[in-house]
Formats: structure tokens, sequence, C-alpha cells
């Protein structure tokens, strides 16, 4: 149980550091503000960073881990073009990544909750990720 367990987290974290990555990649080149862009990035390499533990322990399970919902990928981009098209500004791309980012705390916290048996380090990363997307709604706030 313990395998399975930590084996699924790991997945879903893995799905949601790709498309935290993704997401950042979709708005990057329209960001204005210089300081708002450094979040960005800073957030985008922390993701990369914990994506380099999620494979690495992933490979000791000989698991290839998990994309993200193409369909939930596609409605994100969807949304993101749409949102800044009818009105680009660094406004909408707070708004747009603060919303992106709760829905990754929440489901990461629904996750750890769903997969109780799963060995701390994977817990941690999942509890890693939760704070990078919190404090990345928090550092853009500013912006909103």
């Amino acid at each position: 149980m313990v395998e399975q367990d930590t084996i699924r987290l790991l997945r879903e974290c893995d799905a949601g550091v790709k498309m935290g990555v993704a997401s950042i990649d979709d708005v990057l080149e329209y960001v204005d503000n210089e300081e708002f862009k450094k979040l960005l990035i800073h957030c985008k390499d922390e993701h990369i960073e914990l994506n380099d533990k999620v494979q690495a322990l992933l490979e000791e399970y000989h698991d290839d881990g998990k994309n993200p919902n193409p369909m939930a990928k596609g409605m994100s981009w969807m949304k993101t073009n749409m949102k800044l098209v009818m009105h680009e500004s660094d406004q909408t791309i707070a708004d747009l990544m603060t919303d992106g980012c709760n829905m990754g705390v929440k489901s990461l916290h629904k996750y750890l909750n769903q997969y109780k048996a799963a060995d701390e380090k994977s817990k941690d990363i999942a509890k890693k990720l939760i704070n990078i997307e919190e404090k990345l709604t928090v550092d853009i706030r500013g912006y909103l």
C-alpha cells in the first residue's frame, strides 16, 4: 500500500509541476513588469528543480510519471489566451496565475489526503509544491 500510494502521489506531483511550468511558459512573454517576470521565472525554476526530485524518485520505482490531463491543459491554454486577447495586462496574468495556483494547491491537498500511506519523501515534495504555489499567489497580489 505504501509503495502504491507513493507512486500515485509522485505521479500527481509530476503532473502538477509540468502544468505549472507550462502555465508560466504560456504567459511569460506577455508580462510587462520586470519584477513580476522575475517572480514567475523564479517560480518556474523552483518547479523544474522540484521536478528533478520527482523524476529521481519515480525512477527508483521504475515509473514513467504522469503528464497533465490533456483536457485540463487545453482548457487552461484556451482560458489564458482568450483572457489575454480580451485584456492583455499584468493584472490579467496575475489573476490567471492565482487561479491556477489555487487549483493546484487544492488538488495537491486532495491527493495528500487520498494517498495517506505515501512515504514521507513524496509527501514532502507535495508539500513543497504547495508552498511554492501558495508563495507565488502571495507574491503576485500586488499585480492583481
